[in-house]
């Protein structure tokens, strides 16, 4: 391909689109599965689906963003974890609770976020730990009695964003997904159908045009009986 197709081609709306659309989805999923390597988990970012971890019931992330402990449309972001190196405790509001951990539930897809109040060791190393939601009222689980093994354990919590997360659950449902597709389309019409309705030319069109003008007369200064372009002596600025 010659410079100055190139160039043309680099000039055209529609491949500009399409170059920012796709610079636009590499940073997306490199920043998924960069995170994913550098916090060790296949989760790094999840958002909260339920309140079962929020201290003030019924849970009301818009009111109260900023209580203890997790709401329901919290970003949270999950850092891999030795499960020898969990802390477990129950929350305490003056001291220091166990840590709260991302695990899937045996038997299921399904990832649940609680905090792990109590260790299960066999010859000294911990092979599972009893979980319980802290707005839960004191009731391990699920699964039953809370009991987690060490396998299902994704990572542990370590930091949350309130109400991004609310972005990711309405993804989720049909609503989300339709207003989504509404979006593209959209944008489909403003850069593809509105230049047509419009009379706006591609740019490479606009080349083609320049390139087929037709030439006109130099304008000319008799000079010392020599025929000099007029532009020649003018001054540059």
């Amino acid at each position: 391909m010659s410079a100055s197709r190139l160039g043309r081609l680099w000039r055209d709306d529609s491949f500009q689109t399409v170059v920012m659309i796709f610079f636009i989805v590499s940073i997306v999923f490199g920043f998924w599965y960069g995170s994913r390597l550098f916090l060790n988990t296949q989760y790094p970012m999840l958002a909260v689906a339920s309140g079962s971890m929020s201290l003030t019931q019924p849970d009301s992330a818009w009111s109260y963003p900023f209580a203890p402990t997790l709401h329901t449309g919290d970003l949270i972001i999950i850092e891999g974890v030795n499960p020898q190196d969990v802390y477990a405790a129950p929350y305490n509001a003056s001291g220091r609770s166990g840590d709260i951990l991302v695990f899937q539930l045996p038997g299921s897809d399904e990832l649940i976020v609680h905090r792990a109040i109590e260790n299960v060791t066999s010859d000294g190393k911990v092979i599972a730990f009893i979980t319980e939601g802290d707005g839960n009222g004191g009731v391990p689980g699920p699964p039953a009695n809370g009991y987690v093994p060490v396998q299902y354990v994704i990572g542990k919590v370590v930091m949350r964003i309130p109400w991004v997360g609310n972005v990711a659950l309405f993804m989720r449902n049909s609503n989300g997904v339709i207003v989504i597709v509404v979006i593209i389309l959209i944008l489909i019409v403003i850069e593809f159908a509105l230049p047509e309705v419009t009379g706006k030319k591609p740019a490479d069109e606009k080349d083609k045009q320049v390139e087929k003008a037709p030439e006109h007369q130099v304008p000319t200064q008799h000079f010392s009986g020599r025929y000099i372009p007029a532009f020649a002596f003018s001054p540059s600025i």
